[in-house]
């Protein structure tokens, strides 16, 4: 079973949007940065006022690895991990799982979306080519 992660009040929002099918960012209300992983000041301006936001769920590929090392029992490889710069929070780059995909036909600056793979009260990302 995957590790889940501790669920607290800066990263709820990011953990959970995917109930919604939304990717959640945290901003900062004062300088408007993206910020992520969420966090409770700005670590640009260190305001202290956050919100989470909808962004629209996509982005590109800035690098990804396929994974060849089982590293826990009945763990099914390959699989490929993503690092996506996202659309809509400038900066901000998710690290997830890429589903949905032939892992020899993913490249760098490919065009992803989001969805989601349901743990208990948890929402993980993943990436999907967009078609």
């Amino acid at each position: 079973m995957r590790p889940l992660p501790e669920l607290t009040a800066e990263n709820t929002a990011f953990w959970t949007g995917g109930a919604d099918g939304k990717l959640i960012i945290a901003f900062c209300k004062d300088c408007a940065a993206a910020i992520h992983p969420p966090q409770l000041v700005c670590p640009k301006c260190w305001c202290e006022e956050i919100e989470n936001k909808s962004v629209p769920g996509t982005g590109s590929v800035y690098s990804y690895t396929v994974n060849h090392q089982p590293w826990a029992p009945d763990m099914k490889v390959p699989f490929a991990i993503a690092v996506v710069d996202v659309d809509g929070a400038p900066g901000v780059r998710v690290t997830a799982e890429v589903i949905n995909a032939d892992l020899d036909s993913i490249t760098i600056g490919q065009q992803m979306r989001v969805c989601f793979m349901n743990v208990d009260d948890v929402w993980f990302p993943q990436w999907e080519p967009v078609r």
